[in-house]
């Protein structure tokens, strides 16, 4: 099936190689972002970890930020998951992920890392294939292909910018099977990249939520949250976008800090961290994990992993505007926010 798949994919990908645009830094804020968001969603659904449009899609990211100038490389790595069948028998599922890591270098060692996982959502089940969580038509165009788009858009935005502080911009694969692209890529820092390390951004579903939210890690200084989630939501609100943080209704989550994704990895490995999320808090007491009010269009207050509800037709019916404006947003805040962190020359 894959075989068969990757066959019908590569024109594609080659496609994408020769005819990608090269975007300008004139162009309006958000424009990038969503460009990139719609492309990687209609050209490589299913991109399940290991699958052959994850493989291409993390190929045309390299593409992306070789075009901007960046050295970039995609790192695979090995790992597995568990698949339970319907008589409830579990089985380990080998998967190989590619990581894609672009480099703009600072005057001095310390680093930020802006980070989006590239991955869809793989069925860990029969149940859910038969609920259509996941699989080969999944585009995952908030969870999380504009995370993806923001990271290109603030990447090809701070290309020609000398900072301070080095950016590495990262595309992970394994989120959706338990963070494993992250566990990967922290595997692989030295004690001295942890140590230098100030800040690790991680960027996703965006789009469907009531509202941005802007969580620091368990472990992040107070010192480091001022300058980071709570100068976010500053920016946010200059610029009249509708922004908070946790508001600890969780004991599990403290007020301010987040979840349940990439970050959460370097949050244990003590590294400062700020989680970029769309979701509601209020409604999802219990882990943030409640996007939205139930309704019609979200039955279930979410549309995570279906392949119905997380695509750009059903988002631009049922949200219409939704997906340009969370992109242009979430630039206007991220780009000041990692210009100010990062120490970019003015002028």
């Amino acid at each position: 099936m894959f075989s068969a798949l990757c066959r019908r994919l590569f024109p594609l990908a080659l496609g994408a190689c020769l005819t990608a645009p090269v975007f300008a830094a004139s162009l309006p804020v958000g424009n990038i972002a969503n460009q990139q968001a719609r492309y990687i969603a209609t050209y490589f659904p299913g991109r399940m970890t290991g699958s052959p449009a994850e493989m291409l899609s993390a190929d045309y990211v390299r593409q992306q930020f070789a075009q901007m100038g960046y050295e970039s490389d995609i790192r695979t790595f090995t790992s597995r998951f568990i698949y339970t069948s319907k008589d409830k028998r579990q089985n380990w599922h080998k998967i190989t992920g590619s990581t894609v890591i672009a480099a703009h270098e600072g005057k001095a060692s310390q680093q930020i890392i802006v980070m989006a996982h590239l991955d869809t959502y793989a069925p860990h089940s029969d149940a859910d294939t038969e609920n259509n969580l996941g699989g080969l038509t999944l585009q995952g165009i908030d969870d999380n292909a504009m995370g993806v788009g923001v990271m290109l858009e603030l990447a090809e935005r701070l290309k020609d910018i000398p900072t301070q502080y080095g950016i590495r911009f990262v595309a992970t694969s394994g989120e959706e099977e338990g963070k494993l692209g992250a566990d990967n890529l922290l595997s692989r820092m030295s004690a001295g990249e942890r140590k230098n390390t100030l800040l690790v951004i991680n960027l996703d579903n965006l789009v469907v939520g009531d509202k941005l939210y802007f969580n620091s890690g368990k472990s992040t200084p107070a010192s480091v949250r001022k300058l980071t989630r709570d100068r976010a939501i500053s920016i946010a609100r200059s610029h009249g976008i509708q922004a908070a943080m946790n508001p600890g209704l969780n004991a599990s989550f403290p007020k301010g800090t987040g979840c349940c994704n990439d970050a959460a990895v370097f949050d244990q490995a003590g590294i400062p961290v700020l989680s970029v999320e769309a979701t509601n808090w209020l409604l999802g007491k219990k882990d943030g994990f409640q996007q939205r009010a139930k309704s019609h269009a979200f039955p279930d207050g979410t549309s995570w992993h279906n392949v119905r509800l997380d695509n750009q037709q059903y988002i631009d019916k049922a949200l219409p505007g939704r997906i340009e404006h969370r992109g242009r947003d979430v630039v206007k805040i991220m780009l000041p926010l990692v210009k100010e962190l990062a120490k970019a020359k003015k002028g």
